[in-house]
C-alpha cells in the first residue's frame, strides 16, 4: 500500500510526508506494523495522511465496557496506548511512524517529550484558525480552552494514541476533529471518561477544508519533529 525508499537518513530532513487518504482501519493498521518490523536505521520517518470509514478502536489497556453501544460501528483492538476512541470521515488522522533513537536537532527524542511536541502541533494549527486549545494534565490529547460564548471548554477536539516498540520506533498517531458526525463519540465513553464532550473545528467556527487542515497539521509536526 505504501511506496517507500530507503534512501540513508540525513541530519535536519524532516519526516516523509505520504497522503494515503481514505482507508479501511484494519488496512493501515497491518501496514504501519509492517513499515516497522521492515524499517532499518537508514529508513526515513514518516507521517502518513489517512481518513478513515467509522470504527472504533481499542487501546491496549481498553475496556469494551467504555464501548457504549457501537450501533454497528466496527470495533477493533489495537496495540497503542490509551482508552477507546472513534474514526470517521471529516477527521485528519496523521500517523508518525518515528524511530526516537535518531539524533535530532534537541538529541534524541524521549518519549514525554515526543508526546508534548505532538501535541504543540496541534495547538499551533488550531492557533492558525483561531481556536484556543489546551492540556490536560494526566490525559492526552488537547481540549478546548476558551468556550467563546458557547458550552465548548473542555471539549476534547483532538486525541493522542501512540505505540512505542522497545528499539525507539513508533506508530499509531494522532487525531483531529475537523467535520465529522459526532454522534458516535457519545455511544462510548471517549478516553474512557463517562460524559466527556468532543467538538470539531466546525462547530467552532473554523469551516476549512480537511485536507487543508491536515497538511497545515502534518507541517506543523514535520518542524517539531525535524531529525
Amino acid at each position: 500500500m505504501v511506496d517507500r525508499h530507503q534512501n540513508p537518513v540525513t541530519r535536519g530532513n524532516p519526516p516523509v510526508i505520504r497522503q494515503l487518504g481514505r482507508v479501511e482501519y484494519q488496512q493501515v493498521f497491518d501496514a504501519m506494523r509492517n513499515f516497522t518490523d521492515c524499517r532499518s536505521a537508514d529508513t526515513p520517518d514518516e507521517l502518513w495522511l489517512v481518513e478513515h470509514e467509522p470504527v472504533y478502536t481499542l487501546g491496549l489497556a481498553a475496556s469494551p465496557l467504555h464501548v457504549l453501544e457501537a450501533h454497528g460501528i466496527p470495533l477493533v483492538q489495537t496495540d497503542r496506548g490509551g482508552e477507546v476512541t472513534y474514526h470517521a470521515p471529516g477527521q485528519a488522522v496523521i500517523y508518525l511512524l518515528m524511530d526516537l533513537r535518531r539524533e535530532r536537532r534537541g538529541g534524541r527524542l524521549q518519549v514525554r517529550e515526543f508526546v508534548h511536541q505532538i501535541e504543540q502541533a496541534v495547538l499551533d494549527t488550531l492557533t492558525t484558525y483561531g481556536i484556543a486549545g489546551e492540556r490536560n494534565p494526566g490525559a492526552p490529547g488537547i481540549y478546548i480552552a476558551d468556550d467563546t460564548g458557547t458550552n465548548w471548554r473542555g471539549a476534547k477536539i483532538a486525541a493522542l494514541g501512540l505505540k512505542v516498540r522497545t528499539n525507539g520506533c513508533t506508530y499509531h498517531g494522532v487525531s483531529l476533529n475537523v467535520d465529522m458526525d459526532l454522534a458516535p463519540f457519545s455511544w462510548i465513553n471517549p478516553c474512557g471518561y463517562a460524559g466527556m464532550q468532543v467538538v470539531d473545528m466546525k462547530t467552532l467556527g473554523a469551516t476549512t477544508p480537511l485536507q487543508e487542515v491536515q497538511m497545515a497539521l502534518a507541517h506543523k509536526l514535520q518542524e517539531r519533529l525535524m531529525a
